[in-house]
């Protein structure tokens, strides 16, 4: 791995001269326009291409020094890249951003203004996608040889609004007014088989070549996004793939004279990478899912195999020349597509494509949800791949064979351990077929883990115990401290020097400015003038006015019933049944502020979406509240979004169930810019408390053992309302209407519901969530013991850059030293 240097050789000669004339020149040319008559969109558009100049040189030069030293390659495949907002990132790595900023105030035009004109990609949906973008930026930092592979989606995911407190969904756009950062490749596109037939086979027959027929073919287009690592010394890129319909295909229908037809085939064709995760409540979706996941694998293992499958040789080499990592369960045909393209094109022996197949893929565990274990319908992978059902098939007969003999007569285990689930509809499980597959197995935190081996897999890890291993999860700090504090940013290189940008163990540093009374204060003042800033957008997303002298007690990502905004929700409508029926005032002030999405078809995800917009319309209207309470909902939470928020919080609220999330990055993101978590002992959290120590944290709730017990002893839930009052009489206020008196009965039957069932524990933690944030308030009312803490947050927070993760992903994993 090569250390990133200072200033990189491409930016080197960078003036703000000629960044001035470089952009004036793609104003004329690109645009066709003189700059005084361009719009603020346009404006960042000839910037932007004038920046991705300099970016290009440097690409190419990567690209000559990987080859010239024949350096390992690592692809990483994934469904989802949040790549965020590029202008300001790529300048500040590239070491030019004020030579950008020069230029740009010569011709009159501010550099933050035209920033604000680039949207957010639309490529992901939460910390999958966002954790896939700083793992790409840690390996160009690195210096590795280090690309993403995934889908060009049009419209993403789902632009989010609210109507009445209910979510609605819009097409996310982020394409249509074109971007300037992709670099389309038509001539590196790929042709995708799907349906058709492959005829059964005996077992004596997967030696041999496969044959599938009746295929019908897609073209895959690579648009290169580039990745610059900081300091500019190496530009990696993310492929991503639009689907399009086969020119000869569809011209053969045109010419038979079916141009209805024609064109049906090419809409069908190009779906495949219009949104991000189809509905699969209908067996339309589900089926268009499945060929994004194949699509996307069988086009970058193409582009893969022809970089370096030039000889059969080289092939039976491809696990000391490559690293593939499967970022979850969506790219898991990997496994399946790279045995057939050995077998059926090379003509590679089975045990041969198997080792190769293994020694090059390595695979992510994300999730210990039983419901999020990803499984295909033989039927539907069937219709869709065919010959790579075969392929799992045969792969599944090998396997069973040597459970067979590690375990000899244990019928239960061979059933679970079987790539096929027999119990209801035959499907493939894709978390089995990735492991089956790779030679490394990992969680992405020290519980997960655990817990994978433990209770998710045993029989793997009885099996193949060195297989398994834990990363725990980083965030870079290049976007997230950096480029999203950069008041911070700049307090801490003057405070430290500039080395824990690149090291972020560095931040140790700070422990000892806690005893500096102006260290503190210039702490607290950045804090404070990023809450006086997101104050301005809480007002015009939401209507809301928050005070910026309050707590900022911040909540923000996917909305999902383990991550249990809806006990956050109910430790609120405690707080304020205290302040209007006791008439006991808090502590402190607080702005309660929520962001997230919930999936279009999660219905619960959306009643809780709901009832948080109710309980907000009765606090923020209460007279009584209005120096103590306000509750904002911010719509459409995406990276930019993020980039407000988290540097404003002073408290992160991590509550999920124990034992259920897997890591966690928000956690850090929070932890780095200095807000203190209030947390279950749950995914990074542990981790986050052992370097941030007992003082600097609130802790509380049942812990993963704890809820596994309650589980195996059937505790009733109403236990909790019966033995808390207060919990009881939330409850009691939610059933009554209290905060939806226009619309009584809405939320009864979750109250009803909760009572009956609450497989998530939110009633068996609310009476300790409430009794913990006694301690954040009167933590809170001494500002300069909380601004220690923050500090010791900030200051702690090394272990949690995406770098210290690269780094043993390479060392452990794909074999890099």
């Amino acid at each position: 791995m090569t250390p990133p240097t200072a200033v990189p050789t491409a930016a080197g000669s960078v003036t703000p001269e000629s960044m001035k004339q470089a952009i004036l020149r793609y104003a004329r040319y690109s645009l066709a326009k003189e700059w005084q008559s361009l719009d603020l969109r346009e404006r960042f558009i000839a910037t932007s291409l004038a920046v991705r100049d300099t970016i290009i040189d440097a690409m190419l030069h990567t690209e000559q020094r990987m080859k010239r030293y024949g350096a390992k390659r690592i692809y990483y495949l994934s469904m989802e890249f949040l790549a965020g907002r590029a202008l300001t990132n790529n300048l500040i790595s590239l070491g030019i951003h004020e030579q950008c900023a020069a230029a740009l105030g010569e011709l009159g035009a501010d550099i933050d203004e035209l920033a604000e004109m680039e949207p957010d990609p639309a490529l992901g949906n939460g910390g999958l996608g966002r954790l896939a973008a700083c793992f790409l930026d840690s390996m160009a930092t690195l210096g590795l040889a280090a690309y993403g592979y995934g889908i060009n989606y049009e419209f993403g995911l789902f632009r989010q609004v609210f109507r009445d407190g209910y979510q609605e969904e819009v097409p996310d756009v982020w394409r249509s007014p074109g971007t300037p950062w992709l670099i389309v490749r038509p001539d590196q596109q790929r042709k995708v088989r799907v349906y058709g037939q492959a005829p059964r086979r005996s077992d004596k027959m997967k030696q041999k070549a496969g044959s599938w027929t009746g295929w019908r073919e897609l073209t895959g287009l690579p648009s290169d996004l580039p990745i610059v690592g900081y300091g500019g010394r190496t530009v990696n890129y993310l492929r991503l793939y639009s689907a399009q319909a086969s020119e000869a295909f569809d011209v053969e229908i045109f010419h038979r004279g079916d141009y209805v037809r024609a064109l049906e085939e090419k809409i069908r064709s190009e779906r495949i990478s219009k949104v991000l995760y189809p509905s699969d409540d209908i067996p339309a979706g589900r089926e268009l899912r499945l060929l994004q996941e194949y699509f996307f694998v069988a086009c970058a293992l193409q582009d893969v195999i022809e970089k370096h499958g030039g000889t059969r040789d080289d092939l039976l080499a491809l696990p000391e020349r490559v690293a593939i990592q499967l970022n979850d369960t969506h790219p898991a045909l990997a496994v399946a597509e790279l045995m057939r393209i050995l077998l059926d094109d090379w003509a590679i022996p089975w045990d041969d494509a198997l080792r190769i197949a293994r020694g090059t893929i390595a695979y992510t565990n994300h999730t210990l949800l039983p419901e999020a274990q990803e499984k295909w319908p033989v039927a539907l992978l069937e219709k869709v791949v065919p010959r790579h059902l075969q392929i799992i098939y045969d792969l599944n007969e090998d396997f069973l064979k040597l459970v067979d003999r590690t375990f000899p007569g244990d019928v239960e285990r061979r059933r679970d351990l079987s790539l096929i689930d027999e119990n209801h509809e035959r499907c493939v499980r894709m978390m089995h077929l990735s492991i089956v597959g790779s030679h490394s197995v990992n969680g992405v935190s020290e519980l997960h883990s655990r817990l994978l081996q433990s209770a998710l897999v045993p029989g793997f890890a009885a099996l193949w115990p060195e297989r398994f291993n834990n990363k725990t999860n980083g965030v870079t700090q290049r976007r997230w401290l950096l480029t999203a504090n950069a008041p911070l940013a700049a307090l801490i290189t003057r405070t430290l020097g500039d080395h824990w940008i690149i090291n972020l163990d560095a931040l140790r540093g700070l422990e000892e400015k806690c005893d500096d009374a102006q260290f503190r204060a210039d702490f607290a003042q950045v804090k404070q003038r990023h809450k006086e800033r997101l104050v301005g957008h809480i007002r015009r997303s939401t209507g809301v006015s928050a005070d910026p002298r309050s707590l900022f007690d911040v909540q923000v990502k996917r909305i999902h019933e383990y991550k249990r905004q809806l006990m956050n929700a109910f430790r609120i409508a405690h707080e304020y049944l205290v302040l209007v029926e006791d008439g006991v005032a808090p502590l402190v002030p607080r702005t309660y502020l929520f962001a997230g999405k919930a999936a279009p078809s999660y219905a619960a995800a959306k009643r809780i979406i709901k009832l948080i917009h109710c309980l907000a319309a009765v606090v923020n209207a209460d007279p009584r509240t209005r120096d103590w309470m306000r509750i904002a909902f911010i719509p459409d939470y995406r990276v930019t979004l993020a980039e407000r928020i988290i540097p404003a919080a002073n408290v992160s609220e991590q509550i999920s169930t124990a034992g259920k999330e897997a890591s966690g990055t928000g956690n850090m993101k929070f932890m780095m810019n200095g807000a203190l978590t209030v947390g279950t002992l749950d995914g990074a959290n542990i981790e986050m408390l052992a370097e941030a120590g007992d003082e600097n944290m609130f802790i509380f709730g049942l812990t993963a053992e704890e809820i596994a017990a309650r589980d195996a002893r059937g505790v009733r839930p109403a236990e909790a309302s019966e033995q808390d009052s207060r919990v009881a009489r939330v409850l009691q206020a939610v059933r009554a209407n209290r905060f939806c008196p226009r619309q009584p009965g809405l939320f009864a039957d979750l109250v009803d519901g909760l009572l009956q069932r609450d497989p998530f524990h939110v009633l068996a933690d609310l009476g300790a969530f409430i009794d913990v944030q006694e301690r954040v308030s009167r933590a809170f009312l001494d500002q300069d013991g909380w601004t220690r803490r923050s500090i010791l947050n900030v200051a702690r927070s090394g272990k949690f850059s995406s770098d210290r993760t690269i780094r043993e992903y390479a060392r452990d994993v794909w074999g890099i030293r």
